[in-house]
């Protein structure tokens, strides 16, 4: 689904930039709350002993333009081509290992982990 990409830099361009939410509500509806409904709370979605340390350190000054040829997706086009945006990630870190730097991945094959989720998502 072409666009779903740039969905958290667009919810922190029109919404932490133009004061409609705060950073602390940009993390409850971009980590804390899905973990919670996807029963993965709180191994996922918070920063907390016995949790994941899964970090997304971001840049709030990072400004780009969104240009469908430099997605990761393997779309022809994108709905928000062209928009100016302000904000985005620098470094991803997954169980408090490094794996995007930048534009950079350092992920390895077979690296991921299943989770088994709860029963009593919420």
């Amino acid at each position: 689904m072409h666009g779903i990409e740039d969905r958290l830099l667009l919810l922190w361009t029109y919404g932490v930039n133009t004061g409609r939410i705060s950073a602390n509500r940009f993390v409850e509806l971009t980590a804390t709350n899905p973990a919670k409904i996807f029963g993965l709370y709180p191994r996922k979605g918070t920063l907390a002993p016995g949790s994941d340390a899964d970090v997304v350190v971001w840049d709030p000054a990072a400004e780009l333009t969104v240009d469908w040829r430099q997605m990761h997706m393997r779309v022809d086009h994108n709905v928000y081509d062209g928009c100016r945006l302000r904000g985005r990630p620098r470094q991803v870190f997954v169980r408090g290992e490094l794996l995007v730097d930048g534009s950079a991945w350092h992920g390895r094959r077979g690296a991921g982990t299943f989770l088994q989720r709860s029963s009593h998502a919420r």
